[in-house]
């Protein structure tokens, strides 16, 4: 072929070729890649028609009510930015068909309900789906789609092939809307004891949106935080049980003789002069004041001679045999260094 001769116009793909959810819901401009013009859209959604415009420019291509898994592809269509349509205009014969929605994941309770969360409702059930997008989109919110706006968005996850906000951010998306203190209870609550993220996550999330002021907010976080605690000290008596470690003292104050109190601690060795502490802060406005007590009283201790292995909830949970081998090498090393200090240990 002559390289100047133009190539024949492409042809439509047609729609039998989309996988079976895709082919119910579209966008305008996907219809028009296969070949269905604006005005031919129109006509199928007349009155009795065979096809319904769900939102603007997102089209059923049914007459019946969408299923949940239609209304969530509907409202990412309708949110996700046009250059990323979902099907291509051309695919080639091996392309998948499953939509990439760019800048956009489904969020709120929506969200904590694909994460499998028991306390949220059916998808079905919710008469707004949220989905968040960039700060300065030009979007509104309409039908079944509600526009959450962030300066950052996460990382989605994707579930079942749609794009869903992590746990924390979608928690505070869902609070935001709740004024029963027994929901925000049941959904942080179960956010940590389904180990979905740990509390610190949490917390910050709310944080960030503002609602750590809210009392019914504040209430479920100070149970939330007791909550995680106590998830964590079982994690650390499993720690030591299951990797054999030495048995330690628990949740013990340190005194100096005749002197000041130096502080609490999850787990002590007085042979070896070594600690562990939970680092169970919550990320609020008083984070640095927070941090600078936790380093004054290590820094306190060391110079005793006490060696204190700080571990995260997080850690607990994810890299268990690191952290037993983190507090085993401190533990051994205890022999080459000088002894500590005498400190008296209380019950705490």
């Amino acid at each position: 072929m002559n390289p100047n001769t133009p190539l024949p116009p492409l042809s439509p793909r047609p729609l039998r070729h989309l996988s079976e959810v895709h082919r119910r819901v579209m966008t305008a401009a996907q219809l028009r890649a296969h070949g269905v013009s604006a005005a031919d859209a129109n006509d199928q959604c007349r009155p009795g028609g065979s096809w319904q415009q769900i939102l603007p420019g997102v089209f059923l291509l049914h007459p019946g009510p969408p299923t949940s898994e239609e209304r969530l592809h509907a409202v990412l269509m309708y949110a996700a930015r046009e250059s990323s349509p979902g099907v291509p205009t051309q695919p080639g014969a091996d392309d998948p068909h499953r939509p990439v929605y760019a800048e956009v994941m489904i969020t709120g309770m929506a969200a904590l309900t694909l994460h499998g969360f028991v306390s949220a409702p059916p998808l079905l059930s919710l008469e707004k789906i949220d989905v968040l997008v960039p700060r300065l989109r030009r979007l509104r919110s309409t039908g079944p789609a509600r526009i959450v706006r962030t300066a950052a968005l996460p990382t989605p996850q994707p579930v079942t092939g749609v794009p869903v906000a992590p746990v924390p951010r979608a928690l505070a998306d869902a609070v935001s809307d709740l004024a029963d203190a027994g929901a925000v209870r049941r959904l942080l609550t179960e956010a940590v004891r389904g180990g979905h993220c740990e509390p610190a996550s949490v917390v910050r999330e709310l944080n960030n949106a503002k609602l750590l002021s809210r009392p019914h907010v504040v209430d479920a976080v100070d149970s939330l935080l007791a909550e995680g605690r106590a998830i964590a000290e079982d994690r650390l008596y499993r720690m030591v049980r299951e990797f054999g470690l030495p048995d330690p003292v628990w949740n013990v104050d340190l005194r100096l003789p005749g002197g000041p109190h130096l502080g609490g601690l999850d787990a002590y060795w007085p042979e070896q002069a070594v600690a562990v502490e939970l680092d169970t802060r919550a990320p609020r406005q008083d984070e640095d004041a927070l941090w600078s007590e936790y380093a004054r009283k290590r820094e306190h201790l060391e110079r005793l001679g006490i060696t204190v292995v700080h571990i995260t909830p997080k850690k607990l949970r994810d890299s268990m045999a690191q952290q037993a081998t983190v507090v085993r090498t401190a533990l051994m090393a205890a022999a080459d260094r000088d002894p500590a200090a005498y400190v008296v240990v209380l019950p705490r």
